[in-house]
């Protein structure tokens, strides 16, 4: 992988020779995964949300068809053991306001279909009722664990 550089007009060369390792040829990616997370070549974390919000997706689908006839506080703990848990989310620092609204929009729509409330269901009253935190709520505490961890970690 090769990073671009921010300033266009340092931008030594476009092309770069073949690198070999062990006989052959390696190649040259946009992106690529490391330790569960998407790095591409402009650091910016929109790749890495869009496979968030697919994992979302999926664990809420199974949910919804393995559990849709458990009770209410059956539901509560699957879903907040499967589907409030986002890996690596503290890390994201780069992203467009219209990739975070997407996920935002998939949390708000697994909720939805997985607890039974309409379309149109205000969030607001549905979060209270089920008493689960909102995703700007969960974004931040996730952030702020991890600012708390690397400070107790310099601190010992």
């Amino acid at each position: 992988m090769v990073f671009n550089p921010v300033n266009r007009r340092q931008l030594v060369c476009s092309t770069f020779p073949a690198f070999k390792l062990a006989g052959c040829n390696l190649t040259f990616v946009a992106q690529f995964k490391y330790i569960g997370h998407i790095i591409d070549n402009e650091l910016k974390d929109d790749s890495d949300i869009k496979r968030e919000i697919q994992n979302l997706f999926l664990r809420a689908n199974l949910l919804c068809r393995r559990f849709q006839h458990c009770s209410l506080q059956v539901k509560l703990k699957l879903f907040r053991a499967f589907c409030i848990c986002f890996y690596g989310t503290a890390l994201w620092n780069n992203f467009t306001a219209i990739a975070i609204a997407k996920f935002k929009s998939c949390y708000h729509k697994c909720l939805k279909r997985f607890f039974g409330y309409l379309k149109f269901s205000s969030v607001t009253s549905m979060l209270f009722d089920l008493g689960l935190p909102s995703f700007d709520t969960l974004l931040h505490n996730y952030k702020a664990s991890l600012y708390r961890a690397v400070c107790n970690a310099d601190a010992v």
